[in-house]
């Protein structure tokens, strides 16, 4: 009975935790727009997959991860190499040869492996393994130069790179999780089973190592000149405005608006409206989307949390010894959440590169896609999924209106100092960082009044029931 009571307390906290939410957001539609409600709930959505990401490599397994940053840009990859139309002129100019080099690449990483496998470890091994590399190297160079100067080559103001495949880019999604768990089990398989630490460093490296790739590799992404017009599988606001049942319907919906006013004045606030609704009506169907693929892996993974996987998972993170010493291989089961995490947040940065509608690398920094999450994680309530989504909701919320919040209330608390006034200047110019104080606030008082977060994890023991 006294272990059913947190439970409930926790499901009731939930409850209001996210009923505040959704009152924000309502206030926001009324007090700002409604189309920036709307952005705000979209991108709301995408962080609370990502946080769910992060989640389920801290959370489940206590594993410090801060390369959120490259697996999400591996999702944006993915997302221009499946929508985008292949490009004839780049892959008829080096198409061929980028192949071979692939190949060539291949190969060499093929021998390099089974070299390592199979020589004993010692001088031999190390000599055969630079060998390889050399010989691998030497002849990968002269295919795969000439074939990145020919495809960059070719028209470089609108593409200069191979393209993609031309699919729907909603297949995206999948492949940026493939391509994010690739990444993992390569780094996993490299750094864990050794001290967090070592973990935490061989995460930030390849996330740099892989931003560094997608900003100078012109053939594969077009680098910082940015991949534009990917498309959408929701429907354009231009097809919208112009569709006679879409227009009969938002006529209807505004009639009372529209019948108290003249012809000229009636058509042109119909126009306005027509616009407003059309903008509204695609983000609520990037919603749609969105809060399927949230509520999949949501309740997926609260079904593994609580599943005997989940519940070993959960002894391994609070003793790694007592859990090695019953039989569980820590680092396999290691590998297994971390690829599981990076896989969660590759499908959230595909979402976000088809929200926006480009890829820019150049926007990929460490601030947005690795802390903010992680204040997500820490904020919302680790090792709960329900808290990392609402975390998401809530910092999301939070980041985007602590500027014109903070803006407003320095406008209005100096309005009584002259307008020449240098301090009155400085607190204007010093309102867009009130983004990063008020995460700082917020982090701190939730660290100091609710260290577990705002819905702390409930476990359920066999005696609970």
């Amino acid at each position: 009975m006294s272990a059913s009571r947190p439970h409930l307390n926790s499901n009731r906290r939930a409850v209001m935790a996210f009923t505040l939410m959704a009152g924000l957001l309502i206030l926001v539609g009324f007090a700002q727009s409604w189309s920036v409600a709307m952005v705000i709930f979209n991108l709301g959505l995408i962080s609370a997959v990502m946080a769910l990401g992060i989640n389920i490599q801290w959370g489940y397994a206590g594993l410090f991860n801060v390369g959120t940053m490259g697996f999400a840009a591996l999702g944006g990859v993915a997302a221009v190499l499946v929508s985008k139309p292949p490009v004839p002129e780049a892959w008829a100019a080096g198409g061929a040869d980028l192949g071979i080099a692939l190949l060539i690449a291949g190969g060499t990483l093929a021998a390099v492996i089974i070299a390592y496998r199979r020589i004993p470890k010692g001088p031999m091994r190390t000599i055969a393994l630079v060998v390889i590399f050399v010989a691998g190297y030497t002849v990968f160079r002269p295919f795969f130069d000439p074939a990145v100067a020919a495809i960059e080559a070719v028209n470089p103001a609108s593409t200069g790179y191979l393209g993609g495949l031309g699919l729907p880019i909603i297949l995206s999604w999948v492949v940026g999780g493939l391509f994010a768990a690739g990444a993992a089990w390569v780094v996993g398989k490299i750094a864990l089973g050794l001290r967090a630490d070592y973990l935490a460093i061989a995460t930030l490296g390849i996330a740099e190592i892989i931003i560094a790739i997608i900003k100078n590799e012109d053939w594969l992404t077009r680098g910082v000149k940015n991949v534009a017009g990917l498309p959408r599988p929701v429907p354009y606001e231009v097809d919208l405005q112009q569709n006679l049942t879409f227009i009969r319907v938002v006529e209807w919906l505004h009639s009372d608006t529209l019948a108290a006013l003249a012809t000229d004045a009636r058509m042109a606030r119909l126009d306005s409206f027509i616009v407003e609704s059309s903008s509204i009506f695609v983000k609520l169907c990037y919603a749609g989307l969105f809060s399927v693929v949230l509520l999949i892996i949501l309740t997926l993974s609260v079904r593994a949390l609580n599943s005997p996987w989940g519940r070993m998972m959960r002894a391994i993170r609070d003793n790694e010894v007592a859990a090695s010493a019953m039989g569980k291989n820590v680092t396999k089961r290691h590998l297994q959440v971390f690829v599981l995490g990076s896989a969660v947040v590759g499908i959230a940065g595909a979402m976000l590169t088809t929200l926006d509608g480009q890829l820019t690398p150049g926007t990929y920094n460490p601030l947005r896609f690795t802390f903010l999450i992680w204040v997500m994680v820490i904020v919302g309530g680790s090792g709960n999924n329900v808290g990392a989504v609402l975390g998401g909701f809530l910092i999301w919320f939070l980041w985007v209106e602590a500027e014109p919040v903070g803006v407003w209330l320095i406008t209005n608390g100096t309005a009584w100092m002259d307008a020449a006034s240098p301090i009155r200047a400085h607190l204007m110019e010093s309102a867009p960082h009130m983004r990063i104080f008020t995460m700082g606030v917020i982090l701190l008082l939730v660290i100091r009044f609710h260290p577990h977060g705002i819905l702390p994890e409930v476990v359920k023991r066999e005696d609970d029931k």
